[in-house]
């Protein structure tokens, strides 16, 4: 129907002006008439049937329909051609040197003249003629009347700003398109680069303002990916929570069964009902045990990750003694070193005293490490942890001779379930959450995480954190935009705290030992280079 319509038009309407783009909206206005037309074909003789006799309401509103779609169409292409003719052509010829204005139009996108009240006094501008296919007429408030309305305020403010005496201003606004012929969205999205042009005056003194020129290019495209990417980080962080909560939910439902199991089996092997037939079943209950606590220390672990995760792992700060968190762990992990064969020793300097920090998070923070390192060092060989106080910060370092880890390697280690694989080292078990966790408790408390390594010599991890617990985030303190951002894959979002004060924290990693574990060092770490 729209197009018989069309190659009807198109055989009658004369062409004045020449150009494809003219063409389409006479025929558009065509097209809703005729539209109309069909619409008030039946129901003008309806009505007219009320009051006249049916022989003569048909003919009557029959020619009352046509005479009026006629007129209607008649004036509505004299109308837009009465517009396009009053539109100030940019490729006509162009203004002479003396209004100084002949340079605005080789400039890009539109460039329109405001005066001191924002109307428009002149337009110009190399593209000015294709924004003006979908503008409405910009001269006297014509501009200011297209801008969306909750954001001409900050238009006019902006101009304000140039009358105070500001040089330039540059804003983001949104125009109108025509409600009839526009095609797409319903506003376009526009950058306004504001200029003052001010009277000269005497040399030195700010003149008074003449005009205003403003040249608005579209960033349409640039605004619909921003908020393609805004609404791409809010699914991320959606399925991020989402994973948390599951983790958090798996691993709470997790602990209850596995205390069952680690009591009876505790029974068991105790013997306490009477004792077991042979050393076989007393062989599988005590395996039962130690996988039991194996597994609620992973199950610990994640628990404890998801809290980092989703921002909800509170750190307890309080001042206690660097040396006795170390042998606590060295007593802790003594059995596990000598039944591997490596020896574990500690050196504390003597100026290391106390540091106001969360215990249960440092104690956990060298349970992991000297566990991973234990874990893959062979036997003969060393592990060492040593506690030191550099500036205002402590720093423990934890060194094996064990297997090390290839340069290429340490930056994927330190992700959640991440572990580095090959012939050698996968024969160690673990889940790779145990460095994930270190590095996210030493971001809590605002520390810093080095890691050397070399293959066959060991491995060598530096923790570093303020001895006055300065570095610690507040609860109430909020995030910056940079930390409620979520990478993919998603990683701790308690970020390096180096990258907010100027330092750079150096690239995290771990070998294949990145299995964590909760209680025991059960689920890795690694060597560190000698």
């Amino acid at each position: 129907m729209a197009s018989r319509v069309d190659d009807a038009t198109r055989l009658w309407l004369p062409r004045p002006v020449a150009g494809e783009p003219e063409l389409n909206r006479e025929l558009a206005v065509v097209r809703t008439i005729a539209a109309a037309t069909l619409i008030a074909f039946p129901t003008l003789p309806l009505a007219l049937s009320t009051v006249l006799p049916v022989s003569l309401a048909l003919p009557v509103g029959a020619a009352l329909v046509g005479a009026c779609a006629l007129v209607a169409a008649a004036g509505g292409i004299a109308h837009m051609r009465g517009r396009r003719a009053a539109r100030p052509d940019p490729a006509a010829a162009p203004a002479t040197a003396d209004d100084g204005t002949a340079l605005y139009d080789c400039f890009a996108g539109l460039v329109t003249l405001h005066d001191a009240l924002g109307s428009v006094t002149a337009v110009h501008g190399r593209d000015a003629l294709a924004h003006l296919e979908w503008m409405r007429d910009p001269m006297g408030r014509g501009f200011i009347e297209q801008i969306h309305v909750s954001d001409r305020i900050p238009f006019l403010t902006a101009i304000d700003a140039l009358r105070q005496g500001d040089g330039q201003a540059t804003i983001d606004i949104r125009l109108e398109r025509s409600s009839v012929f526009g095609e797409g969205e319903q506003f376009v999205h526009m950058r306004c680069e504001m200029t003052a042009l001010r009277k000269a005056e005497a040399v030195g003194e700010t003149g008074q303002l003449g005009a205003i020129l403003v040249q608005s290019r579209d960033i349409s495209e640039e605004a619909r990916l921003r908020a393609e990417a805004a609404h791409k980080t809010r699914l991320a962080e959606s399925a991020n929570e989402a994973k948390t909560r599951f983790l958090a939910a798996v691993s709470h439902e997790l602990r209850t069964p596995l205390n069952a199991i680690l009591g009876f089996s505790d029974i068991l092997s105790g013997e306490y009902f009477g004792k077991l037939e042979n050393d076989r079943q007393r062989e599988y209950v005590a395996l039962i045990n130690q996988s039991g606590v194996h597994l609620l220390s992973v199950v610990n672990t994640m628990l404890d990750m998801s809290k980092i995760e989703a921002g909800r792992y509170e750190l307890v700060p309080e001042p206690f003694r660097v040396a006795d968190t170390v042998k606590a762990c060295e007593a802790m992990l003594s059995l596990q070193a000598r039944e591997k064969g490596v020896q574990l020793v500690s050196r504390i300097m003597r100026d290391v005293e106390e540091v106001n920090a969360d215990q249960r998070a440092i104690q956990q923070i060298l349970i992991n490490l000297v566990g991973n390192a234990i874990k893959f060092t062979d036997r003969g060989g060393l592990v060492t942890i040593d506690a030191e106080i550099e500036g205002d910060a402590l720093r423990l370092i934890v060194s094996d001779t064990g297997i090390g880890i290839a340069e290429d390697k340490l930056q994927s280690l330190g992700l959640p379930f991440v572990q580095i694989e090959n012939d050698y080292t996968r024969k160690y078990e673990g889940t790779g959450l145990g460095l994930s966790l270190v590095k996210g408790l030493v971001a809590l408390h605002g520390g810093r995480f080095d890691m050397r390594s070399r293959p066959g010599e060991g491995t060598v991890i530096t923790v570093s954190v303020a001895l006055d617990g300065s570095g610690i985030r507040r609860a109430d303190e909020e995030e910056t935009v940079e930390q409620r951002m979520v990478e993919f894959p998603p990683r701790l979002k308690e970020r390096k705290r180096e990258e907010m004060t100027g330092r750079a924290e150096p690239q995290m990693s771990r070998a294949d030992a990145d299995a964590g574990h909760g209680s025991a060092g059960h689920d890795g770490s690694q060597a560190k280079t000698a």
